[in-house]
């Protein structure tokens, strides 16, 4: 991503748009988690992607940005394969997957920006 422009965009563009609809549901009070086979299917893909590309980045800024993703999905995932969580941890739990995809849009705003010519991530 660092050194991509369309990549950093892209990035924004999802994670903002994720960032939206999280914080739509916090605003209408819609806290309830899917408990399903397939949200926790489609939440632990995503962890193991996330946790692939970690390893393949070229920034350190690209390393932040798909820890926080890798987080927010890990959230997820928690959350769909609990089946009774108590109303305030739902809540709080909503409140943070909003604000953490919010911060990813800002990290990756700030990646279409990268020149890309840093360091690999250790």
């Amino acid at each position: 991503m660092c050194g991509t422009p369309f990549w950093g965009f892209a990035g924004l563009l999802a994670c903002s748009y994720l960032a939206y609809i999280s914080f739509a549901r916090v605003r209408r009070g819609d806290f309830d988690w899917p408990h399903d086979l397939w949200t926790m299917v489609t939440y632990a893909v995503w962890v193991l992607l996330m946790t692939g590309l970690i390893g393949e980045t070229r920034c350190r800024r690209e390393r932040i940005f798909f820890t926080l993703i890798l987080v927010n999905f890990t959230l997820g995932f928690v959350f769909a394969a609990w089946g009774n969580v108590p109303d305030p941890w739902a809540r709080n739990a909503r409140e943070v997957a909003a604000g953490l995809w919010a911060v990813a849009a800002v990290v990756s705003g700030v990646l279409m920006f990268s020149s890309g010519k840093q360091k690999k991530a250790d």
